[in-house]
């Protein structure tokens, strides 16, 4: 915990002497700059991200650019649109929801990367010793999760797996923070959530996992979302970015001990948790059209309950030039 508080007053001092570059002062759009602002948010699907920023190497290989980093730490999505749409970061790391609902906010941004294909650190969780087996077994019954979120989609669709729909449970809008609470006093039958709050639960001996993304068609799709005025005129930075998260990926069984201990401080998780949860989430970078239906899909979710006001298709924010090294303006 020292280190990242040290780490953050660091930080901080590095955005009041290089805020310039990340959309303050004379900077303007469509101009190239020696600093590249990142924000980043503490989920187990961006884990390389952290191993680039602890160890280093991503510094390091900016640096042989003249490329200047700043590191932008949020706890959600919501905050991080906001930066990125005031031009206060120029890259961030996404969740799908957060990732279509920025999009569909303005044009002006572009999906770059996959963070991870993660299906199975999403969850619903029950007693150990309850009866609910199946999808059929929640009738009647009290469900919680994040109205909105990729869980509250991953709920439409193991329960659509057994025929049923949301008017067949009584659905119950929890937080990150107080399902489990609602899970333990009983208020609710079962929860709907994300890791780490997944590994967190059933790690206490007395909760169970009921059903996981891939049992149900989810494909929970992360994402690294930049400016395009940004990235369109430092499309090297970019390139670098995303072939240090993918070696930092690859590099994953030579962790450094110490590297760990900041992962998993980081995370609010042992280093035990954090090794357990990886095989969950593949970390692959590069864009498929199984990414695009995914997050395709997500937008069909938001619409149907009503966060979204249309669906569109989001192959047209999606930009896999910079990751192959080809730099050329993304076709509407």
């Amino acid at each position: 915990m020292r280190k990242r508080i040290v780490a953050l007053i660091v930080m901080s001092v590095l955005v009041i002497s290089l805020l310039s570059g990340c959309g303050y002062g004379n900077i303007k759009d469509g101009e190239s700059t020696n600093t590249v602002c990142i924000g980043v948010q503490p989920s187990a699907a961006f884990i390389p991200m952290f191993i680039a920023r602890h160890t280093g190497e991503l510094e390091k290989a900016l640096k042989e650019q003249g490329v200047n980093v700043i590191w932008f730490d949020f706890q959600s999505g919501p905050p991080m649109n906001t930066s990125i749409a005031k031009a206060e970061t120029d890259l961030c790391v996404y969740g799908d929801v957060p990732t279509v609902s920025s999009i569909e906010q303005g044009s002006v941004r572009e999906v770059v990367g996959i963070t991870a294909q993660a299906a199975d650190s999403y969850a619903i969780v029950v007693p150990k010793y309850s009866t609910i087996n199946s999808p059929q077994d929640l009738k009647g019954k009290k469900v919680a999760t994040v109205l909105g979120s990729t869980s509250h989609n991953m709920l439409d669709k193991y329960l659509a797996s057994g025929g049923m729909t949301f008017d067949d449970i009584e659905l119950v809008s929890g937080t990150v923070s107080s399902m489990p609470d609602m899970l333990k006093s009983g208020q609710v039958d079962a929860i709907s959530l994300w890791e780490p709050g997944v590994t967190k639960l059933t790690d206490l001996g007395d909760y169970r996992i009921l059903a996981q993304g891939s049992d149900c068609g989810l494909a929970g799709t992360n994402t690294i979302v930049g400016r395009e005025s940004y990235c369109e005129v430092n499309p090297k930075v970019v390139e670098t970015i995303l072939k240090e998260y993918k070696k930092a990926a690859d590099n994953i069984p030579y962790t450094s001990d110490d590297t760990w201990g900041y992962v998993a401080d980081y995370l609010g998780l042992d280093v035990s948790q954090v090794k357990s949860m990886l095989p969950k989430y593949n970390y692959s970078v590069a864009i498929t059209t199984q990414d695009i239906a995914s997050l395709n899909d997500t937008i069909k979710f938001l619409v149907k309950i009503g966060k979204l006001p249309k669906e569109y298709n989001i192959s047209k924010y999606c930009n896999c030039k910079y990751y192959n090294g080809e730099y050329h303006r993304r076709k509407n």
